[in-house]
């Protein structure tokens, strides 16, 4: 039997959006990290390097808060939506 991928696994999770982003990025702090431990550390893969910062997707973060615990530089604001809003898992 064959595991299933982490697409299928987010695939069962309903997210409800909260517009006002609960998640930020210092990139005046963020531009000098050399680690990015954020990256590896999101189950969801919400972060990705680009040349010249690190973006973040909101919409498929998992509210785990693992970006902020790993982030050494304090460069992640980290606060749970707002009442209503967020991620329901295994919904589907």
């Amino acid at each position: 039997m064959n595991p299933k991928s982490i697409e299928d696994k987010l695939a069962v999770n309903k997210y409800d959006i909260d517009k006002e982003v609960h998640i930020s990025i210092h990139e005046d702090i963020c531009n000098k990290c050399e680690e990015y431990y954020c990256i590896p550390a999101c189950p969801a893969d919400c972060f990705k390097e680009s040349e010249e910062h690190i973006t973040f997707s909101y919409e498929g973060c998992l509210e785990c808060g693992s970006c902020q615990i790993v982030c050494e530089k304090g460069a992640i604001e980290w606060a749970l939506p707002r009442a209503g809003f967020g991620i329901c898992y295994q919904y589907g």
